[in-house]
Formats: C-alpha cells, sequence, structure tokens
C-alpha cells in the first residue's frame, strides 16, 4: 500500500493538472506514483485510470458549471472516447508492460513536441 503523503502528493498533482489544463491529470500522477507508489506495473496503471476517472469528472462538472463547455461541443468526442476507453480496458491484460510503457513515453513525447510546435 502507497504511503499517505506520496499519494496525495499525486492525486493533487494529477487534480491540479486536470484543472489548469482541462486534461493531463495521468501524464502527472503516473510518474509519481510509479516512483513512490510501490504498484507493479499492470496494477500501477489500473490505478492510474481508477484516480483520472473522477478528477476528469470534478473538472469537467466545474468547466460546466462556469459555462466553459456545453455538452453538445463534448458530445462528438464523447462517443469516440467511450469506445477507445472500452477497447483499452479489453486490451488491457493483453499488452505487456513494457510495451505500455513504450507507448505512454511516445504519447507523451508526441504531446510534447506537438505542444512545442
Amino acid at each position: 500500500m502507497a504511503s499517505e503523503w506520496p499519494a496525495r502528493i499525486a492525486g493533487g498533482a494529477a487534480g491540479l493538472a486536470n484543472g489548469l489544463f482541462g486534461g493531463g491529470g495521468g501524464m502527472v500522477f503516473l510518474p509519481i506514483v510509479s516512483r513512490w507508489g510501490g504498484l507493479d506495473a499492470r496494477k500501477l496503471y489500473a490505478t492510474c485510470v481508477g484516480v483520472i476517472f473522477p478528477v476528469c469528472a470534478v473538472s469537467a462538472a466545474v468547466y460546466l458549471w462556469r459555462g466553459e463547455i456545453r455538452i453538445q461541443d463534448a458530445l462528438p468526442y464523447l462517443a469516440g472516447g467511450l469506445a477507445g476507453g472500452w477497447l483499452g480496458g479489453k486490451l488491457y491484460g493483453r499488452v505487456s508492460t513494457a510495451v505500455l510503457k513504450w507507448l505512454f513515453a511516445g504519447f507523451l513525447f508526441y504531446a510534447g513536441v506537438k505542444y512545442l510546435l
């Protein structure tokens, strides 16, 4: 089991990133928990998803409450997101942790370069 303070810091960092950037909490959460969480790789990825879902829901609720987003604008993306989440969940146990690490690293690299350009 993770110690309390690193877990709180990881959760707080994920929530802050999601709130500030509209996403990205998992990119902050995963490296922190992988260093101090004491979880094996499979539990690490599953825990990340389990934490990010409610964090995203809270951020989305705040954006909706403030009028920053309309449900109608998000709906076209939601169908694809739900399908992708379902497919990723089904593939989760079939993909090696080494591949998951490289996929995540590749995604972070791509996102960072894309953001800078």
